[in-house]
This record gives C-alpha cells, sequence and structure tokens, in this order.
C-alpha cells in the first residue's frame, strides 16, 4: 500500500510546550527498516528530536498520513506473530491487578481500552469484574475482534479517539495499551481520556522509554560508520511509533492536565540485536538502571 503524507513543521514540543529551536537533533530516520548500513538505502528521511526540558524523543517535522488506515489498515496477520491471535487467561492481569489494588472497592466497574486491537484487554477485564468498553481505529482488527475474539459490538466501537465520544466521568479505569505512542496529539488525547474517567480513576500507559539502552548502541555504530542516522522512533513504517517518553514528560503533563503519578515501572522486554550470550549482561544492566525498553505509568485523576 503506497503511503502518502504532509509534513507538520513543529515550532513548539507536544509534551511541555516549549519552543523546538533549541531541542537537540539526535539524527536522521528513514521511513523504512535501516539495516547495518542505512547509508545504501534510498528514501524519505525525518530529523529526530530530543526536548531538552521534558526529554521527549518526536520527529521534526512529523510524517502524518492523509488515511490512517494506510498505517493501520493491515491485516493484523501481517501485524502480528500467529501465538498473538489465542487468547490467554493471563493476558493484562498483571496491569489489571495494580490496578485494582490502586482503585475503591466497588461492585461494579466500567473501563475503557483505547486502541483495543482484537479486544484481549477487554475479555481480561470483563474476567476481572469491570464492565469493558473499547474502541479501534484499525477497520481490520475492529473486525478480526468481533469475529475471532467474540467482542459484543454493542461494546466495541470503530473509530480514533479524535472522534470517539463518552459522557465525561463514565470510567473508573483507562487503558492505553501500547497506543500513546502512536498518537498524533498525545497531551490532547489524554486530555479527552481524563475528561472520561472519574475522579481519583486509573489510567495506564505503556510507551517506549526514550532512556533505553539497546538504541544507543545502535546509534554509537551507525556513528562510527560516518553516517548521522538514528534508531528512534519509525514514523513512516511499522510499527508507526511516533514518540519514545520519559518520566519526565508525564510530570510536565500532570502539572497543566490535573492528574497525579501514582506508580511507574519499565520493563526490559525483548532484547534485539545483541549476541545471545551477552544478554543476561545487558538484562542486569538495564534492570538496575532503568533503561529497558517500555516506560509503564499508572495515572490518577485528581
Amino acid at each position: 500500500m503506497t503511503k502518502q503524507y504532509y509534513f507538520l513543521e513543529k515550532e513548539n514540543c507536544d509534551i511541555c510546550g516549549k519552543p523546538t529551536i533549541s531541542n537537540k537533533i539526535l539524527g536522521q530516520r528513514l521511513n523504512k527498516s535501516q539495516g547495518l548500513n542505512p547509508k545504501i538505502k534510498t528514501g524519505i528521511t525525518v530529523s529526530v528530536i530530543k526536548c531538552h526540558h521534558c526529554k521527549v524523543i518526536y520527529s521534526n517535522p512529523q510524517p502524518i498520513p492523509f488515511d490512517i488506515q494506510n498505517h493501520y489498515g493491515t491485516p493484523p496477520e501481517d501485524y502480528w506473530k500467529a501465538e498473538y491471535f489465542i487468547y490467554n487467561n493471563q493476558y493484562f492481569v498483571k496491569q489489571l491487578q495494580i490496578v485494582n489494588s490502586l482503585l475503591p472497592n466497588n461492585e461494579k466497574r466500567k473501563a475503557l481500552d483505547i486502541g483495543a486491537g482484537l479486544g484481549k484487554a477487554m475479555i481480561s477485564m470483563e474476567n476481572l469484574g469491570f464492565d469493558a468498553f473499547g474502541f479501534e481505529p484499525s477497520e481490520p482488527f475492529y473486525n478480526k475482534a468481533l469475529q475471532e475474539m467474540k467482542i459484543n459490538p454493542t461494546k466495541l466501537f470503530l473509530g480514533k479517539i479524535e472522534d470517539i465520544e463518552f459522557e465525561e466521568e463514565s470510567f473508573d479505569f483507562v487503558n492505553f495499551g501500547a497506543v500513546f505512542e502512536h498518537l498524533y496529539n498525545p497531551k490532547d488525547c489524554l486530555q479527552k481520556a481524563l475528561k472520561w474517567t472519574k475522579k481519583n480513576g486509573i489510567i495506564h500507559i505503556e510507551v517506549p522509554s526514550s532512556k533505553w539502552f539497546i538504541p544507543k548502541l545502535i546509534n554509537l555504530f551507525y556513528k562510527l560508520r560516518g553516517t548521522n542516522y538514528v534508531t528512534h522512533l519509525s514514523p513512516m513504517h511499522s510499527p508507526f511509533h511516533l514518540f519514545e517518553y520519559d518520566v519526565k514528560c508525564f510530570e510536565e503533563l500532570a502539572i497543566s492536565l490535573n492528574f497525579k503519578i501514582e506508580k511507574v515501572e519499565y520493563e526490559i522486554c525483548e532484547i534485539y540485536f545483541i549476541p545471545k550470550f551477552l544478554k543476561p549482561f545487558f538484562r542486569y544492566y538495564m534492570k538496575k538502571t532503568n533503561t529497558g525498553m517500555q516506560l509503564i505509568v499508572y495515572l490518577r485523576k485528581l
């Protein structure tokens, strides 16, 4: 599928609002996998920037597709491995147990899954006592959720967060699982989600960490090869990550959006591009220094 974009020049940081002119340029990112020698590849590049104030990593200009289905309209089979389509009753349970510990012990609580995918988190929410709703912008994923996972069509909606509407203070728990890094206006989207959240409710967000150790090694490798390429983000190819976040980002957002950070975790996740015998050492280092791939935050609406 041919992807067509317009390119939006950012004058201010999407998170903290500070002018971008003084931010650090980390390097260039191709619109495809770069491999070990990106100099031999052709394509479009955008500059990758790190905000000096809130530490978010983003592209400038930001490529925005004319049709969101050009990014997420691909069949789920092309996006995930086969095991993704098998529901495991432990899926998302750890996160939900943390949410349960942070919420008042009400009999029936409502939850919303933003970017529900196949609806597996919704199933786990229902299993743990939530009245679960969700929405999904990808038509193939939405259809697969209804057909394969048998998600209730009255509880799962097709659409983007920018277009979906719910009544204010409808939900005790709102989930942004592997979604927030894909949003073009993250602050506005979080503000909207907070409106849907009840007072003292919890919002869960999992995002790529801008402190992840592995990209620093790959960037160094690229630099030693005499290029100015970096491996951060993938704004024009799968998985279409637009931002990498630091805890400082959410501290900044908390000031203007009226929430507090209740809990922070880091997950190392899979370690790529490293010889197998070195992985235990890298895993130990990333655990000790909080430089794993995934940043997880639990936010409480005030």
